[in-house]
């Protein structure tokens, strides 16, 4: 948590200072408890962002390579990564999909703030992709609310997820969270693939009002390979 604030301390100046980033609806977050952030990924920078412009500390799932870095970069990276609250995991191993939701059991269970991008990786192309049902058996394993937000504007920051980010006059960033999704009324339906399926896609809907993207009925990945 200390590494944590230094780190907001820090950087969240800097990032005021460059990109102007403009937050909305952040009184959606609740103050306490657990709570599930759910959002649209338009690049790297994303998971550098969020951190920063929330009140409270977010975890989050990301790939182990991002903290196995053996050079100055690779060593920077793992600290800052981990400080603000990422939890390495091996998401290409045969039980990826099963770590990562343990583990954000496991952190909601302690009353803290999960993120998570449905979408399961970056938009291609800057449109949203159908998200994946982790998110909604996350919701009605745990309980937690689920607060949609967008990011807008990162991608032209930082285009393809690539290099270092652009400064330039006129570029900013916004931040749009949403009203908190109640899922009680799903309890105990978890393992329906039915009602998980209705549940991702009211939080996807929700994800698509707030960023103004165009929806694209299809995993990302599957564009990608495509």
């Amino acid at each position: 948590m200390r590494r944590f604030l230094l780190i907001k301390a820090v950087l969240g100046p800097a990032l005021r200072l460059l990109f102007r980033p403009r937050i909305e609806g952040a009184g959606h977050v609740p103050a306490q408890g657990p709570v599930i952030l759910a959002g649209n990924h338009l690049t790297f920078i994303d998971s550098m962002v969020l951190p920063l412009v929330t009140d409270r500390q977010v975890f989050f799932i990301g790939k182990d390579e991002y903290v196995t870095g053996t050079s100055l970069k690779g060593r920077l990276m793992a600290w800052f990564f981990t400080g603000c609250g990422m939890i390495p995991v091996d998401r290409d191993g045969g039980h990826g999909g099963v770590a990562a939701l343990m583990t954000g059991r496991r952190v909601l269970e302690e009353g803290k703030v999960f993120g998570i991008y449905p979408e399961g990786t970056r938009s291609p192309d800057g449109r949203l992709y159908r998200g994946r049902t982790g998110i909604a058996r996350l919701a009605l394993m745990t309980g937690a609310p689920v607060v949609p937000f967008a990011m807008i504007g990162t991608d032209r920051v930082q285009p393809g997820g690539r290099g270092l980010p652009r400064l330039r006059p006129g570029l900013r960033i916004t931040v749009r969270f949403g009203e908190p999704l109640d899922f009680s009324r799903y309890e105990g339906m978890d393992r329906d693939r039915y009602v998980l399926r209705a549940v991702t896609d009211e939080v996807m809907s929700e994800v698509m009002r707030l960023s103004g993207q165009e929806y694209v009925d299809m995993y990302a990945t599957k564009a990608k390979a495509a």
